[in-house]
């Protein structure tokens, strides 16, 4: 954040997360990063289970398969814990994921307390966890068993992913604002997730007025656009949609830049 940012609650936020696959999420720097950072928003990584940054038992098995829902609590946890440090206030954060990154935010939109987040940002967001779990005509899907668990043989299984499911656990209530994006030819989260995902908020979330956006990029795949500049399109985009939020409710700072 910036040196002058003000731990009064007043700033937005942007909390960032993955947790899964036992990937870690170390911060780094990110010249990209610094566009939001010098609005006055506060750029936040959190370390949840699914990931190996606390070692390997934060991944195996805290944060996969019977115990993934340990991942969304944390996430939501790491919201409340800005809060009330004073980073931020509830209805000034924006939670943002990707791939399975997606499935962190898209499950961490339907357990929150209404009015925690003011924006939801999936990028290529796996979130029809259940119904591509249970599909073996993809090829990415036995191997991703032993992360999530099979559906199809196991019961227990079943009924566990079912009940965090981005898609399966959308429910008739307020949703913060969402932009997801797909790419057509994505051969590890299938375009069609995001976009029966949009289709089903824009169909049960009580706030008719509220955003749910989809983009889909007809011309690539799980990774976007390739090419340093045309990277930097998708980016715009996402930041784009992320201030725009800010600044409509007003959560963006009066900065002389």
């Amino acid at each position: 954040h910036r040196d002058t940012c003000l731990t009064d609650g007043s700033a937005p936020l942007l909390l960032y997360g993955y947790g899964s696959y036992g990937a870690s999420m170390p911060a780094s720097f990110s010249t990209s990063r610094l566009s939001l950072v010098n609005r006055g928003v506060v750029y936040a990584i959190s370390h949840v289970r699914g990931g190996a940054d606390c070692g390997y038992d934060w991944y195996d098995p805290q944060g996969k398969a019977m115990n993934k829902k340990n991942t969304f609590l944390d996430f939501i946890a790491s919201a409340e814990y800005l809060v009330d440090q004073g980073f931020t206030s509830a209805g000034r954060i924006c939670i943002s994921g990707g791939s399975a990154g997606g499935m962190l935010v898209g499950a961490t939109m339907n357990m929150a307390r209404e009015g925690l987040l003011c924006s939801v940002v999936g990028e290529v967001p796996f979130v029809d966890v259940l119904n591509t779990m249970c599909d073996v005509s993809l090829p990415l899907t036995p191997p991703e068993w032993p992360e999530w668990g099979n559906p199809i043989e196991d019961e227990e299984a079943y009924k566990y992913i079912e009940s965090y499911s981005p898609y399966d656990a959308l429910s008739e209530k307020k949703y913060p604002a969402v932009l997801a994006t797909a790419g057509l030819t994505d051969p590890r989260v299938t375009y069609w997730e995001p976009a029966k995902w949009i289709a089903k908020l824009r169909k049960v979330r009580t706030d008719k007025e509220g955003l749910s956006l989809l983009h889909t990029n007809m011309g690539a795949g799980h990774a976007g656009k390739s090419g340093r500049f045309d990277s930097l399109e998708e980016v715009a985009l996402v930041y784009g949609f992320v201030l725009y939020i800010f600044q409509k409710t007003g959560s963006l700072p009066k900065l002389d830049l």
